[in-house]
């Protein structure tokens, strides 16, 4: 768990991690910085579940990504699966348990990760939707152009954990969880998409990143595709999977050659070879914008 200034509602999301179905767990939190009560709430639980069940670190203090990375690459945290967790969420009773259900199908040196929609609730937990629904299947071509899952549902194995640590915490990347996604379809890995919302996802006024579903979300991406971040967004992306070149599958080394040429090229010569590599975004509004990146040259 990556935690700063979360004291309003880090006490509901600490408990739902204390009644899911799945018992085996601890938690490790990387405080940022906090200058409310997190840390006082935190060394209240930390008392009363015992250290082996909670113990908290100093994060690296360079924002919530990179927090987030200094978990996964610290050595001291040995398990068999890791997942992300969000400070102001709660999970459903049975977060964990329907990851294991599909993680633990995978072989262990198979990278694997797994991903859900949220539901979505106020500062109050009033439901107010759900993310929305992606029904194409994960895959490196759409990882290139599209985080698909948000970290705060992520759970993933050993195998993916080390190709996170290869990359290493100061990876110059957009998200954690659409970095993640990217490395594990890149290096042959295994990705789910869980239909079944695992976690809900508070919606409130000091949220980093926010829902996705609705007018909003959408004009404000497309805001980002014409003002050129989304341009920026994929060259750190994929200047930081070179760094995991080696790794990468034959094929996928294909798509992504081809992804790099076709960034380049007229739209003419570029849109049949995005569909022929499969590079595409999971609805028919999001493959639109994509095309219209590639017709600006912003992609």
């Amino acid at each position: 768990m990556g935690s700063y200034n979360g004291a309003r509602y880090i006490s509901e999301q600490l408990q739902s991690i204390a009644s899911q179905t799945h018992q085996h767990w601890f938690v490790v939190v990387s405080d940022d910085g906090s200058t409310d009560q997190t840390l006082r709430i935190l060394a209240e639980h930390e008392a009363l579940w015992g250290r082996p069940k909670l113990r908290v670190q100093k994060g690296p203090g360079v924002g919530f990504s990179r927090n987030f990375l200094s978990l996964v690459c610290d050595t001291d945290i040995r398990a068999q699966y890791y997942a992300f967790c969000d400070q102001d969420d709660i999970w459903e009773t049975d977060k964990l348990s329907l990851a294991l259900e599909w993680l633990q199908t995978v072989p262990a040196g198979v990278p694997a990760l797994y991903g859900a929609r949220t539901r979505l609730i106020d500062d109050r937990n009033a439901e107010i939707g759900c993310s929305p629904l992606f029904k194409k299947p994960p895959s490196f071509g759409n990882a290139l152009v599209q985080s698909i899952a948000g970290g705060n549902t992520m759970v993933f194995n050993n195998a993916a954990r080390n190709l996170l640590q290869v990359a290493g915490p100061r990876v110059d990347v957009v998200s954690h969880d659409w970095w993640a996604y990217l490395v594990v379809s890149a290096c042959g890995g295994m990705v789910h998409y869980d239909s079944h919302p695992t976690v809900r996802y508070r919606q409130h006024c000091a949220n980093i990143i926010g829902m996705n579903a609705g007018l909003r979300p959408k004009l404000k991406r497309i805001g980002m595709l014409l003002n050129g971040q989304f341009k920026e967004f994929t060259e750190r992306n994929l200047n930081a999977l070179s760094k995991l070149a080696q790794y990468i599958t034959p094929g996928n080394r294909e798509i992504l050659i081809a992804f790099l040429a076709m960034r380049k090229r007229p739209l003419s010569r570029a849109l049949p070879a995005y569909f022929k590599h499969g590079v595409r975004r999971q609805t028919l509004a999001g493959t639109l914008g994509l095309i219209l990146a590639a017709l600006l040259k912003k992609i």
